[in-house]
């Protein structure tokens, strides 16, 4: 029996509808406290007066506080609980949120962004280590779900910030809401929270190499890839639009409207495709799909039909994250949580090193070329070899 099976084992059954929402809301509740922090960029940038080099500094820091709390979180989680751990973080990130938009002077933002950062990696590998555990035990999938949970925060965050700066309300008015809401949330979603973890200490031990394996390194790299594929799609897909296929500004913008609608559409009946024809057949047609919407998207000469294909690519790339997060749940040879959070490295690689990749080939090669080039990238994906599916009651 692998250590992933002694968890599920080991630990209390809880009823299937009560841990599938209670962690469907800390996707929610963590999207929506990233995203609130990722759409009034522009205005932390004014508020604090922060050059172009200082601003993009902060946004390093971040994403490195976050990928090095990853190296921690998931032998910690292992030990204490997902629970335990999610239930700090919900109360701790909308305090930063609210504290960084209070700050007194730029210093404090640049300290105070990338323990954001730290403490929002920590919560993105908890609450996906909480769902493999609600979907081990209920025998049917709820990665896809959880997942448009926080697809749809995203969206909402967005419009809420959009409204609430046309109507003037301040920068600290709305993060001070935003997080005194957010804690309560986050207060009454914790007790309710599924246990996960405390077993790999009595199973043999969390140490810096465990979970390392050829099988993870392969899921890994295609976490990566999929994740350069999005920051591809979602940082020049406009841009593409406009400079390659001459569309207006408007209908530029709507490319990442598009591809996001489509992978939010794709996580909502993504879990019953799952449950109906299983993880990895899914995936593979999945990628498939996300490979034509693409070559639509980047080919054609057509804006319209462009962007019809970039919902296409979002509608077919909207599984391939959450089932890989799946994938590595059943990985033998470690605790799923540390399993988890070594996936969340590659992910936030790819997130790092997707737009600039971009950025750099497209100043080499031109814009259409690069996107062309990706075109094969969910293909290649798709020829990965994946770890056979269980179903555990």
């Amino acid at each position: 029996m692998t250590l992933n099976e002694q968890a599920v084992a080991a630990e209390p059954v809880v009823p299937t509808p009560a841990g599938r929402w209670a962690v469907t809301a800390v996707f929610f509740l963590n999207g929506l406290t990233l995203s609130t922090y990722i759409v009034r960029a522009p205005s932390f940038k004014e508020a604090y007066r922060l050059t172009d080099g200082r601003f993009g500094l902060t946004g390093l820091l971040f994403a490195v506080a976050a990928l090095a709390c990853m190296q921690v979180i998931g032998p910690l989680t292992a030990r204490v609980g997902a629970r335990a751990v999610l239930r700090v973080t919900l109360a701790v990130m909308p305090l930063l949120l609210a504290g960084i938009a209070v700050a007194p002077g730029a210093w404090w933002f640049t300290a105070l962004a990338p323990v954001l950062g730290a403490v929002h990696g920590a919560t993105d590998a908890a609450m996906n280590t909480s769902a493999v555990a609600v979907e081990r035990r209920a025998g049917r999938p709820v990665l896809n779900g959880c997942h448009a949970a926080w697809s749809i925060s995203a969206v909402v965050a967005s419009l809420a910030a959009a409204a609430l700066a046309h109507a003037g309300v301040s920068l600290v008015v709305h993060l001070v809401t935003a997080g005194g809401l957010l804690l309560v949330a986050g207060l009454a979603v914790g007790p309710r929270l599924p246990e996960a973890g405390r077993v790999e200490a009595r199973a043999g031990g969390a140490g810096p190499w465990t979970g390392w394996s050829a099988a993870l390194l392969a899921l890994g790299l295609t976490a990566t890839a999929l994740m350069v594929l999005e920051g591809a799609v979602l940082g020049w897909g406009g841009i593409f639009l406009h400079e390659e296929r001459h569309a207006t500004l408007s209908l530029a913008a709507a490319a990442i409207t598009a591809f996001t609608g489509g992978q939010t559409a794709g996580r909502l009946v993504g879990d019953r495709l799952t449950g109906r024809w299983g993880g990895n057949p899914v995936f593979r047609v999945g990628a498939l799909i996300a490979a034509g919407g693409l070559a639509a998207a980047v080919l054609t000469p057509h804006p319209a039909v462009a962007l019809a294909g970039f919902a296409l690519a979002g509608l077919g790339s909207s599984v391939l994250i959450p089932l890989t997060f799946s994938a590595v749940g059943r990985l033998p040879g470690a605790h799923a949580a540390t399993l988890i959070s070594r996936l969340t490295t590659f992910t936030y690689t790819g997130i790092l090193l997707g737009p600039a990749l971009i950025g750099w080939t497209a100043g080499q090669a031109g814009l259409a070329a690069t996107m062309a080039a990706l075109i094969p990238l969910p293909i290649v994906v798709a020829l990965v070899p994946r770890p056979p599916e269980t179903r555990l009651p």
